[in-house]
Parts: C-alpha cells; structure tokens; sequence
C-alpha cells in the first residue's frame, strides 16, 4: 500500500480536484477520512507531522464510557460512549479489549459506596449489560493485594475497555486508504486558499489550501468542495486565518510508565487523588503498568512537543504512593512518561477538569472545524461530521450506520512459520493489522515471529512497519508504529542495533541517514519522554501535609 514511491505517486496527483480535504491525521480526521470514503466521495487526509502524532497516540489508551460525566449530568455523551464501546469490542478483538476497574471503598470516603453503585447501575443500564460487582474486604484484598489496607470497606469493579491508540488510528487510516481514499504523514496545511486559483477575492468562502510536504520540502494548492479543520488543540490556527477568535483551552494529560512487576495489577485501579480528589488510574498496557492522569493548562508553544513536568511527575508518585504504600515506588522505576494535549473547548472554568468533554462542529467562513470529543466516539463525530457538509455535497448518499466501524476479518491466519506463536499473539496481530496481518505474516524472516524479549511486540512488526507504514522518521517507528519508545527502557537504546539490522534495507537509508536518524530519535526520547531534569518535588512530603 505504501511502498517506497508511495509519497512521490500521491504528490504528483494530488493537486486534483477532491470533494473533502480533511487536515490532521488523528483519530478524529481518520474517522472521517473512513466514513467520507464508504460514501463514495474522493476524500484527502493531510498530517503536518506523522499519522497520530498529537493526541491520538498520547491519550490514556482507554475505550470507555466515560463514569464521570455522569456526575456531571451528562447522560447523553456517557449513553453514546458506552454503544461505540460495546461496538468497538465487537469488531476489533486484539485491539480493543476488555478491562475490568476497580474502585476501593473506604470508611468516610465521599462519594462513598452507595454513590458508585447508583453510578454503575446507571452506567450498565446505559450499556445495555450487568458488568458492575461489589466486593467485601477480604474479596477486594485478593483482587488487588498490595492496595492499601488501612480503612478498606471492600470495593466495586465495573467492566471498560482499552486500546492500542496509534495503532487504532493506523488501522482506520489503511483501511479507508485500501477502499480508495488517500492520506499522506508530513505535509502540512499552509494556507488556506479562498475562492478558487483564478480569482482569490476578499470575502469568499475557503476552497482550498496550499500543502507543504516538510519531507520533500516542496509546495502544491490543492481544491476541494469541503476543507475540513480535524487538528484537535491545534484547531485554533487554522481557525485564525479566516478571522475566527480562539475557543481551544489547552490542557495537558499525562502518563508514567512502570515495569508490570514493580507495580503489578490485573485490572485497573480507580480512585480519587488525595491531594485534590481528581479521578486517576493505575492499569495494565502493553505488558506495562500506567499511571495517570494529570489534567493542567498548558502554555507552551503547540510547535514543541509536550513533555512532563516536574510537578505533574509528583502528584503521579503521590497517587501511586498514596493507593499502594507497599510498594515503595521510586524514581528509578520509571520507564518513561508521555504527555498529551487535549483538545478541550474553553469556557473559562477555573478547574481544567470541569470543561466539557463533547465534541462540537462550526462553520466559518467555508472551513469546517471540528474538535473536542472522545476517543471513543469517533464513528460518531465523523458521522456528525459529514451531516455538516450535506449542503455542499448534495449528491452524497446518507451513511448506512449499521455499517462495521473496522473491516472485519477471519481469525484463522496461518501462522506455520513458528508453531510456538501463541492465540494471544494471534489475536493481538489480528486486531492491530486487520487485513494486513496476512501480509506481514508473509514478511517475517526466520525467527522474526518472536515476542521482543518483555515486551508483546514481534520482531516481524518492525520490518512490516518499515516496508509498508509510512515511515518517515525513526520515531514514527519507535513511538507509534510500535510502542517499543514507551514500553522498553530508555527508549529502547539498546534494541536499536538489531532494529537496524531489520528495518535498515527496508527504509533505504544509508547508514548516514540511520545514524542521524537514531540520534534524533534518542534526543527527542531524553526530551519529552524521559523524566524531566528539573528536581522532581518530594511527592511524600506532600502527602504529609
């Protein structure tokens, strides 16, 4: 699909005539570079940097309904949330699997038991199934064993899900680009174009954007019936070349990443910080524990990539010290951190956490932005989406939304290279490659349909991801294609090696090329992926206080 020309064969035509332009290539523009394409229509997706750079791979990996907006009222988003959930596990096992939560109880909490049960009753009622359970004590203690025990009255799990996000959206992307539409990773929209080229007047809508391929380094304008704004936090620059004032509030989620075995849980543990009672999260992933969240204004430039603060690192440790005393984390077990921004709508609230998670659609001056939202409900938006656009493209037909979300596939692969491939391994290949497992199969050099020791990635995934992903940069490989960047330590410094003699001959980079290429990578990873170098401020001292 993307062999080596691929970039060079779209850039040549791609100064066509298209019904919908859509920039950014996270999951929101994805779902709608699918949804546009099951209708027929010629559809474009460009991404100023590489397929779910920003948010979409950054995110806190959870497909779920979202309990909170209960709290808040919220019963639409929480009732839509919780279909596409169910949906999204339907249709795409390996990649989006089951995750139990738990919250434990304990004496004086508030909101206390009976709360989270009304919570989970209408929770469940919403989704249309019975997942939620209470626990005594000594049952919640055999759940999660190293939690603390001080005060424990026993707790609840409910049932969620969980996802691999960059490789979601690379699935999304793929399969709209095999029905016939295009998407291309480093160019970005420059300019928007108003009128058409011939006569570019004051006051007339957008119709078209002048592309910047920051790869190639070379420019094309391009038209289009409909240009769609799908960049998320970025949205407000776009939105300012036709006049339009800002309404993005950048807030900053992030993530610490621990070996399983340091801080071992089966399923996630929810509970409210204690410091300023926000809900955070300690789950499994990719053979990995997380911690998050963090949920702060962000003020630095959208041009730097995001990186954890010395604070932010803080009040993770304290929640993980405060739910699991025992186990005495430290710095040292850290893998590494990530940080994302959200795309939230402002409405000038003084908690960053009480701003509305919905996603909203505007039309100004002829560009269609669309931001906010959830991971989740990205069906859903892109759906919203093209209701928008019906005026301007009349002929498109209604989208039938019984419609799969991701193209299904038979599970029953042929994996006779190795016998010893397991069916977790099989379903994980399934869900991540779609139809595109087969291929990779085919791929593989001896011994490469191994797991990469303590991680679930195969060896066969990097040489698959370097013929045919799109692959730019190191990084796209390291932090997205693969999640080797966050889940093996120090970026995964010393795989680089025999990553190279795998993926070297596939990218047809000289060994000039691969030499800066893995420098760059190894400093963006000390950058924004690692711990800060600032001094990080005593999170137990500030569970003293």
């Amino acid at each position: 699909m993307w062999d080596k020309n691929w970039r060079d064969d779209l850039w040549s035509k791609i100064d066509q005539p298209w019904d919908i332009v859509i920039i950014g290539g996270g999951i929101t523009g994805a779902g709608i570079l699918k949804e546009a394409r099951k209708l027929g229509l010629k559809v474009l997706l460009v991404e100023q940097r590489d397929f779910s750079w920003g948010t979409s791979s950054r995110s806190s990996k959870l497909v779920h309904g979202g309990l909170r907006y209960l709290k808040d009222g919220n019963f639409m988003l929480t009732y839509e949330s919780v279909r596409e959930r169910k949906r999204l596990l339907a249709e795409g096992p390996g990649l989006i699997e089951p995750l139990g939560f738990l919250i434990a109880n304990y004496k004086g909490d508030r909101p206390g038991r009976l709360a989270y049960r009304a919570g989970l009753v209408i929770y469940d009622l919403l989704a249309t199934q019975w997942s939620h359970k209470a626990y005594s004590t000594t049952e919640f203690q055999m759940l999660a064993p190293h939690i603390r025990q001080e005060a424990l009255k026993g707790g609840l799990c409910f049932g969620d899900a969980q996802t691999n996000d960059a490789r979601l959206v690379l699935r999304v992307i793929r399969e709209a680009v095999a029905d016939g539409a295009c998407a291309i990773n480093y160019v970005r929209a420059e300019t928007l174009i108003r009128g058409n080229q011939k006569n570019e007047g004051k006051g007339t809508s957008v119709s078209g954007v002048r592309l910047h391929d920051t790869y190639r380094n070379r420019h094309k304008d391009i038209q289009a019936r409909v240009i769609i704004n799908a960049t998320g936090a970025w949205a407000d620059e776009l939105r300012g070349q036709v006049g339009a004032k800002p309404r993005m509030r950048l807030l900053r989620g992030s993530h610490l990443v621990v070996p399983a075995w340091r801080l071992p849980v089966a399923q996630s543990v929810s509970f409210l910080h204690p410091l300023d009672r926000r809900p955070v999260f300690i789950f499994p992933w990719e053979g990995i524990t997380l911690i998050g969240t963090t949920d702060t204004d962000h003020s630095r430039s959208l041009s730097d990539e995001p990186a954890i603060s010395p604070a932010e690192v803080a009040y993770l440790m304290a929640a993980a010290e405060a739910q699991f005393p025992s186990i005495n984390l430290n710095l040292n077990d850290i893998i590494s951190t990530f940080s994302g921004i959200r795309p939230v709508i402002g409405t000038g609230k003084a908690d960053p956490s009480k701003e509305a998670r919905d996603h909203a659609v505007w039309e100004e001056e002829g560009l269609l932005t669309v931001t906010g939202g959830k991971l989740t409900t990205f069906r859903l938006i892109a759906l919203d989406v093209l209701k928008s656009v019906r005026h301007r493209l009349p002929q498109m037909p209604e989208p039938d939304k019984s419609m799969t979300v991701l193209n299904q596939m038979e599970m029953d692969i042929d994996y006779n290279k190795n016998d010893r491939i397991t069916e977790a391994m099989r379903r994980r290949l399934a869900g991540c490659y779609g139809l595109d497992v087969r291929a990779l199969i085919d791929a593989a050099q001896p011994e490469e349909l191994k797991e990469i020791p303590t991680t679930y990635t195969l060896w066969a995934e990097l040489r698959w991801a370097a013929r045919d992903e799109g692959i730019v940069h190191l990084e796209d490989l390291m932090l997205r294609r693969t999640r080797l960047g966050l889940t093996f330590p120090e970026g995964g410094k010393a795989l680089l090696p025999a990553i190279r003699s795998i993926c070297q001959a596939e990218l047809g980079w000289d060994n000039v090329r691969w030499q800066e290429e893995e420098q760059s990578y190894l400093s963006l990873w000390q950058k924004c992926y690692n711990l800060p170098e600032e001094t990080i401020p005593d999170w137990r001292g500030m569970l003293k206080k």
